[in-house]
């Protein structure tokens, strides 16, 4: 795959959807279990973790039930290439976005975002990991439409999809929903609420305490305007966002991998969540979701717990066809 220049971005009419997958990171914890899975050094989102598909298969799958794969945006890091290369070889040009190296989840935000803002700015777009269990696409996919809806009707907010908790998890993100602001009529009748405040890894006692007044874990799925988004990390990563900007000029160009190159030389890793979404929680709503079994699988432990979990859903599966 070429990386000397991006393809262009397809003409798009107002109103329609994009979304931006993250697929960039190293999957440093996993990689104990990914190097059995895998014989190789590849990262989580390159391998077959639950079933036959890579992560990011799935996401791809995942996503494409509510956005377009014309209008989907992978954000994958160069040094990946053999990896990323047979897993996204029917993606279209312009949908593969190549960071020279990985600076934390701000830059891999920032970067399709810019790239995006070239075209767009009122269109919406859903921001979604590539490393996460769901054992209903379709139905988390539905509230990933119920946020694209309440952005319509709020352009300013940046809605978060807050997991309903099944479990004290210690290691999570938390949110802290506030009053309700809107109602969300489809796919079905939601609430999408204010943000008190975010809580990171807060230890089991906190976390204890959290699940009991009905906090959230935080997906790190979002959805926003392009603009809006934009704003928000100008605002909070100044620095970040000149110096991404600055590459602007050379997008859609021959020595846009050049220019970006360049702007990454100098940047800290920034993380999207704790620097940008914590620091103006004003900004947020957060939809919660239920009725979806969820797990982030960044960690050796929740991944084995998870396959074991679907290999046992998978066995009552089959029991309830057979009594059939």
């Amino acid at each position: 795959m070429r990386h000397d220049a991006a393809a262009p971005l397809p003409t798009i009419d107002a109103g329609r959807r994009w979304a931006v997958i993250l697929a960039g990171g190293e999957g440093s914890r996993l990689r104990p279990l990914t190097r059995v899975l895998a014989g190789d050094e590849r990262p989580k989102q390159y391998c077959r973790v639950l079933g036959r598909e890579t992560l990011l298969d799935q996401t791809r799958r995942r996503v494409a039930l509510a956005v377009s794969p014309l209008r989907t945006l992978v954000v994958v890091t160069r040094h990946h290439e053999p990896f990323y290369r047979e897993v996204l070889g029917d993606l279209p040009p312009h949908a593969l976005v190549v960071q020279p190296a990985n600076r934390g989840t701000a830059a891999g935000i920032l970067y399709p975002l810019l790239r995006l803002e070239a075209v767009t700015t009122d269109d919406a777009v859903a921001i979604v990991p590539s490393d996460h269990y769901v054992s209903d696409d379709a139905r988390f996919m539905g509230h990933v439409q119920a946020a694209f809806e309440a952005v319509r009707a709020r352009p300013a907010l940046t809605v978060l999809l807050g997991i309903r908790p099944d479990r004290p998890e210690p290691e999570y993100g938390w949110i802290e929903p506030g009053p309700a602001v809107l109602p969300v009529a489809r796919p079905w009748p939601l609430l999408v609420s204010t943000v008190r405040r975010f809580w990171e890894k807060p230890g089991a006692d906190h976390a204890r305490a959290l699940e009991a007044r009905g906090c959230l874990w935080n997906s790190f799925v979002m959805v926003a305007r392009v603009a809006t988004l934009v704003a928000l990390v100008r605002e909070t990563l100044p620095e970040l966002h000149a110096a991404l900007a600055a590459a602007r000029p050379a997008f859609d160009r021959v020595g846009e991998f050049r220019a970006v190159e360049r702007a990454y030389a100098h940047l800290r890793g920034e993380d999207f969540s704790r620097q940008v979404l914590a620091a103006r929680p004003d900004r947020l709503a957060v939809l919660p979701v239920s009725g979806v079994t969820w797990n982030d699988l960044g960690d050796p432990g929740r991944v084995v717990a998870t396959r074991r979990a679907v290999e046992r859903w998978a066995i009552d599966a089959g029991h309830l066809a057979v009594a059939r």
